[in-house]
Protein backbone atom coordinates (compact mmCIF):
# COMPACT_ATOMS: atom_id res chain seq x y z
CA UNK A 1 0.00 0.00 0.00
CA UNK A 2 1.13 3.48 -1.00
CA UNK A 3 1.09 6.26 1.54
CA UNK A 4 0.69 9.72 -0.41
CA UNK A 5 2.17 12.74 1.57
CA UNK A 6 -1.40 13.97 2.97
CA UNK A 7 -1.98 10.83 4.04
CA UNK A 8 1.48 10.62 5.96
CA UNK A 9 0.83 14.02 7.64
CA UNK A 10 -2.77 13.02 8.53
CA UNK A 11 -1.41 9.82 10.24
CA UNK A 12 1.06 11.59 12.17
CA UNK A 13 -1.04 14.39 13.42
CA UNK A 14 -3.31 11.54 14.59
CA UNK A 15 -0.56 9.59 16.33
CA UNK A 16 0.22 13.01 17.89
CA UNK A 17 -3.50 13.41 19.40
CA UNK A 18 -3.62 9.82 20.18
CA UNK A 19 -0.90 10.04 22.96
CA UNK A 20 2.08 10.90 21.33
CA UNK A 21 4.42 14.05 22.57
CA UNK A 22 2.73 16.94 20.85
CA UNK A 23 4.54 18.65 17.61
CA UNK A 24 7.42 21.24 18.67
CA UNK A 25 5.84 24.82 19.02
CA UNK A 26 2.03 23.27 19.19
CA UNK A 27 -0.46 23.69 21.75
CA UNK A 28 2.17 25.52 23.60
CA UNK A 29 0.88 28.75 26.01
CA UNK A 30 2.24 31.68 24.72
CA UNK A 31 3.45 33.98 27.67
CA UNK A 32 3.28 37.73 27.10
CA UNK A 33 5.60 40.04 28.24
CA UNK A 34 4.60 42.78 30.76
CA UNK A 35 3.98 46.21 28.79
CA UNK A 36 5.52 48.10 31.26
CA UNK A 37 9.05 49.07 32.05
CA UNK A 38 10.56 49.42 35.56
CA UNK A 39 10.68 52.26 35.64
CA UNK A 40 6.93 53.15 34.40
CA UNK A 41 5.75 50.90 37.38
CA UNK A 42 7.40 52.64 39.75
CA UNK A 43 6.25 56.26 38.23
CA UNK A 44 2.76 55.18 38.26
CA UNK A 45 3.48 53.28 41.99
CA UNK A 46 4.79 57.32 43.07
CA UNK A 47 1.12 58.49 41.35
CA UNK A 48 -0.82 56.36 42.88
CA UNK A 49 0.95 57.10 46.29
CA UNK A 50 0.87 61.17 45.41
CA UNK A 51 -3.03 60.82 44.76
CA UNK A 52 -3.48 59.16 47.92
CA UNK A 53 -1.79 61.83 50.17
CA UNK A 54 -3.95 64.02 47.89
CA UNK A 55 -7.10 62.59 48.48
CA UNK A 56 -6.29 61.94 52.33
CA UNK A 57 -5.34 66.20 52.59
CA UNK A 58 -8.70 66.82 51.09
CA UNK A 59 -10.19 64.60 53.48
CA UNK A 60 -8.82 66.03 56.13
CA UNK A 61 -9.69 69.88 55.09
CA UNK A 62 -13.37 68.92 53.90
CA UNK A 63 -14.39 67.30 57.40
CA UNK A 64 -12.23 69.79 59.87
CA UNK A 65 -13.48 72.31 62.13
CA UNK A 66 -11.39 74.98 60.77
CA UNK A 67 -13.11 77.54 63.01
CA UNK A 68 -12.56 75.42 66.48
CA UNK A 69 -8.90 74.50 65.04
CA UNK A 70 -8.22 78.36 64.60
CA UNK A 71 -9.89 79.73 68.00
CA UNK A 72 -8.08 76.94 70.18
CA UNK A 73 -4.61 76.90 67.98
CA UNK A 74 -4.41 80.45 66.27
CA UNK A 75 -5.76 82.87 68.16
CA UNK A 76 -4.72 86.28 67.87
CA UNK A 77 -5.46 87.80 70.72
CA UNK A 78 -3.62 85.04 72.90
CA UNK A 79 -0.43 85.30 70.18
CA UNK A 80 -0.46 89.21 71.08
CA UNK A 81 -0.42 88.64 75.02
CA UNK A 82 2.68 86.73 74.67
CA UNK A 83 4.88 88.56 73.09
CA UNK A 84 7.45 90.01 73.27
CA UNK A 85 8.07 87.54 76.79
CA UNK A 86 8.04 84.67 74.18
CA UNK A 87 11.39 85.94 72.51
CA UNK A 88 13.05 88.45 75.07
CA UNK A 89 12.65 85.99 78.56
CA UNK A 90 11.45 82.24 77.24
CA UNK A 91 13.55 82.20 74.00
CA UNK A 92 16.45 83.88 75.64
CA UNK A 93 16.64 81.39 78.31
CA UNK A 94 16.48 78.51 76.41
CA UNK A 95 19.63 79.78 74.17
CA UNK A 96 21.57 80.99 77.81
CA UNK A 97 21.07 77.31 78.77
CA UNK A 98 21.31 75.32 75.59
CA UNK A 99 25.49 76.77 75.39
CA UNK A 100 25.69 76.81 79.04
CA UNK A 101 25.25 72.58 78.80
CA UNK A 102 26.52 72.25 75.42
CA UNK A 103 29.76 74.42 76.54
CA UNK A 104 30.05 72.15 79.37
CA UNK A 105 29.35 68.63 77.96
CA UNK A 106 32.29 69.75 75.34
CA UNK A 107 35.00 70.32 77.91
CA UNK A 108 33.71 67.11 79.75
CA UNK A 109 33.36 65.27 76.30
CA UNK A 110 36.59 65.89 75.65
CA UNK A 111 38.65 64.53 79.18
CA UNK A 112 36.45 61.56 78.71
CA UNK A 113 37.36 60.90 75.18
CA UNK A 114 40.99 61.56 76.21
CA UNK A 115 41.10 58.76 79.55
CA UNK A 116 38.74 56.26 76.71
CA UNK A 117 41.96 56.16 74.25
CA UNK A 118 44.40 56.40 77.07
CA UNK A 119 47.28 53.86 77.55
CA UNK A 120 46.26 53.53 81.27
CA UNK A 121 43.70 51.39 82.09
CA UNK A 122 41.82 52.90 85.42
CA UNK A 123 41.47 56.01 83.01
CA UNK A 124 39.76 53.49 80.43
CA UNK A 125 37.72 51.92 82.69
CA UNK A 126 36.43 55.42 84.45
CA UNK A 127 35.68 56.60 81.09
CA UNK A 128 33.64 53.69 79.74
CA UNK A 129 31.72 53.30 82.71
CA UNK A 130 30.59 56.89 82.66
CA UNK A 131 29.86 57.26 78.70
CA UNK A 132 27.70 54.04 79.21
CA UNK A 133 25.76 55.14 82.59
CA UNK A 134 24.73 58.22 81.57
CA UNK A 135 24.44 57.38 78.00
CA UNK A 136 21.91 54.65 79.08
CA UNK A 137 19.82 56.85 81.75
CA UNK A 138 17.45 59.30 80.38
CA UNK A 139 18.48 62.56 80.77
CA UNK A 140 15.27 63.30 82.94
CA UNK A 141 16.79 60.65 85.89
CA UNK A 142 20.27 62.91 85.70
CA UNK A 143 18.29 65.94 85.94
CA UNK A 144 16.29 64.83 88.94
CA UNK A 145 19.56 63.22 90.22
CA UNK A 146 21.55 66.47 90.29
CA UNK A 147 18.42 68.69 90.93
CA UNK A 148 16.82 66.48 93.79
CA UNK A 149 19.02 63.52 94.29
CA UNK A 150 22.14 65.02 95.70
CA UNK A 151 21.17 67.70 97.62
CA UNK A 152 18.71 65.55 99.96
CA UNK A 153 21.20 62.65 100.40
CA UNK A 154 24.32 65.23 101.50
CA UNK A 155 22.25 68.18 102.18
CA UNK A 156 24.22 70.85 100.18
CA UNK A 157 22.24 73.13 97.31
CA UNK A 158 24.10 73.64 94.32
CA UNK A 159 22.51 76.20 93.09
CA UNK A 160 19.66 78.03 91.04
CA UNK A 161 17.59 76.34 88.05
CA UNK A 162 20.00 77.45 85.56
CA UNK A 163 23.14 75.71 87.46
CA UNK A 164 21.36 72.61 88.48
CA UNK A 165 19.48 72.11 84.64
CA UNK A 166 22.86 73.11 82.97
CA UNK A 167 25.35 70.66 84.81
CA UNK A 168 22.64 67.62 84.57
CA UNK A 169 22.40 68.50 81.07
CA UNK A 170 26.01 68.63 80.10
CA UNK A 171 26.82 65.54 82.49
CA UNK A 172 24.91 63.55 80.11
CA UNK A 173 25.65 65.56 76.46
CA UNK A 174 29.28 64.76 77.28
CA UNK A 175 28.64 61.17 77.85
CA UNK A 176 27.99 61.70 74.04
CA UNK A 177 30.01 63.85 72.98
CA UNK A 178 32.60 61.99 74.26
CA UNK A 179 32.17 59.26 71.63
CA UNK A 180 31.83 61.26 68.89
CA UNK A 181 35.10 63.24 69.79
CA UNK A 182 36.55 59.22 70.15
CA UNK A 183 35.81 58.99 66.29
CA UNK A 184 36.98 61.96 65.20
CA UNK A 185 39.99 61.63 66.43
CA UNK A 186 40.55 57.63 65.41
CA UNK A 187 39.34 59.00 61.94
CA UNK A 188 42.27 61.12 61.64
CA UNK A 189 45.12 59.11 59.30
CA UNK A 190 47.79 57.29 61.75
CA UNK A 191 50.24 59.19 59.75
CA UNK A 192 49.39 62.42 61.11
CA UNK A 193 50.61 60.94 64.44
CA UNK A 194 54.00 59.77 63.27
CA UNK A 195 54.65 62.17 61.38
CA UNK A 196 54.80 64.65 64.20
CA UNK A 197 56.62 62.15 66.71
CA UNK A 198 59.57 61.98 63.85
CA UNK A 199 59.56 65.85 64.23
CA UNK A 200 60.07 65.78 67.85
CA UNK A 201 57.20 66.85 69.25
CA UNK A 202 55.89 65.13 72.62
CA UNK A 203 52.40 63.24 72.80
CA UNK A 204 50.51 65.85 74.11
CA UNK A 205 51.66 68.48 72.23
CA UNK A 206 50.49 66.56 68.90
CA UNK A 207 47.16 66.12 70.32
CA UNK A 208 46.55 69.18 70.43
CA UNK A 209 48.31 70.76 67.92
CA UNK A 210 47.82 68.32 65.16
CA UNK A 211 45.41 65.40 65.70
CA UNK A 212 42.22 67.54 67.97
CA UNK A 213 42.10 70.62 64.53
CA UNK A 214 41.56 67.66 62.03
CA UNK A 215 39.47 65.62 64.13
CA UNK A 216 37.11 68.83 65.23
CA UNK A 217 36.57 69.26 62.17
CA UNK A 218 35.42 66.12 60.69
CA UNK A 219 32.86 66.26 64.05
CA UNK A 220 31.49 69.30 63.65
CA UNK A 221 28.11 68.04 62.01
CA UNK A 222 27.52 64.77 64.59
CA UNK A 223 28.57 67.97 67.28
CA UNK A 224 25.79 70.42 65.57
CA UNK A 225 23.12 67.72 65.80
CA UNK A 226 24.12 67.48 69.63
CA UNK A 227 23.39 70.82 69.91
CA UNK A 228 19.88 70.94 68.53
CA UNK A 229 18.96 68.08 70.54
CA UNK A 230 20.38 70.10 73.92
CA UNK A 231 17.98 73.47 72.69
CA UNK A 232 15.01 70.18 72.79
CA UNK A 233 16.15 69.02 76.00
CA UNK A 234 15.81 72.52 77.78
CA UNK A 235 11.97 71.53 78.04
CA UNK A 236 13.01 69.36 80.81
CA UNK A 237 13.95 71.69 82.87
CA UNK A 238 10.35 72.60 84.17
CA UNK A 239 11.37 69.39 86.34
CA UNK A 240 13.98 71.81 88.34
CA UNK A 241 11.31 74.48 89.41
CA UNK A 242 11.64 77.97 87.73
CA UNK A 243 10.61 81.54 88.60
CA UNK A 244 9.28 84.19 86.31
CA UNK A 245 12.50 85.15 85.03
CA UNK A 246 13.87 81.37 84.32
CA UNK A 247 11.04 79.87 82.59
CA UNK A 248 12.51 78.69 79.35
CA UNK A 249 9.83 78.13 75.90
CA UNK A 250 8.12 75.21 76.83
CA UNK A 251 7.74 75.82 80.56
CA UNK A 252 6.67 79.41 79.63
CA UNK A 253 4.16 77.63 77.12
CA UNK A 254 2.40 75.71 79.49
CA UNK A 255 1.98 78.04 82.12
CA UNK A 256 0.49 80.46 79.48
CA UNK A 257 -1.57 77.55 78.43
CA UNK A 258 -3.10 76.89 81.74
CA UNK A 259 -3.48 80.68 82.19
CA UNK A 260 -5.67 81.49 78.87
CA UNK A 261 -7.36 78.03 78.54
CA UNK A 262 -6.11 77.93 74.67
CA UNK A 263 -3.69 75.55 73.44
CA UNK A 264 -2.18 78.67 71.18
CA UNK A 265 0.94 79.39 73.30
CA UNK A 266 2.24 75.41 72.21
CA UNK A 267 1.37 76.49 68.28
CA UNK A 268 4.08 79.97 68.99
CA UNK A 269 6.68 78.05 71.16
CA UNK A 270 6.69 75.12 68.40
CA UNK A 271 7.55 77.68 65.78
CA UNK A 272 10.06 79.56 68.08
CA UNK A 273 11.67 75.91 68.58
CA UNK A 274 11.60 75.61 64.16
CA UNK A 275 13.25 79.00 63.96
CA UNK A 276 15.90 77.82 66.67
CA UNK A 277 16.51 74.77 65.09
CA UNK A 278 15.76 74.54 61.33
CA UNK A 279 18.63 76.80 60.31
CA UNK A 280 20.80 74.70 62.54
CA UNK A 281 19.60 71.28 60.71
CA UNK A 282 20.46 73.29 57.32
CA UNK A 283 23.69 73.97 58.24
CA UNK A 284 24.59 70.44 59.29
CA UNK A 285 23.30 69.07 56.30
CA UNK A 286 25.41 71.39 53.73
CA UNK A 287 28.53 70.55 55.96
CA UNK A 288 28.12 66.81 55.49
CA UNK A 289 27.86 67.50 51.83
CA UNK A 290 30.67 69.51 51.65
CA UNK A 291 32.50 66.71 53.34
CA UNK A 292 31.18 64.11 51.31
CA UNK A 293 32.54 65.99 48.18
CA UNK A 294 35.81 66.38 49.87
CA UNK A 295 36.12 62.68 49.83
Amino acid sequence: MVLGVGDLTTTTADAAGAGGAPAPGRDRPVRRKSKLTPRQRERYFKMAMYSLAIAAVVAVALVADWETIRRNFFNIDVIREMFPEVITSAAKNTAIYTVLSFGFGLVLALGLALMRMSTIAPFRAFAMGYIELFRGLPALVTLILIGFGIPIAFGVSLGSTLVKGSVGLAIVAGAYMAETIRAGIEAVPRGQFEAARSLGMSKNRTMFTIILPQAFRIIIPPLTNELVLLIKDTSLFFILGSTAGTKELTKFARDFMTTSRNATPLTVVAVVYLLITLPLTYVVRRMERNAAKAR
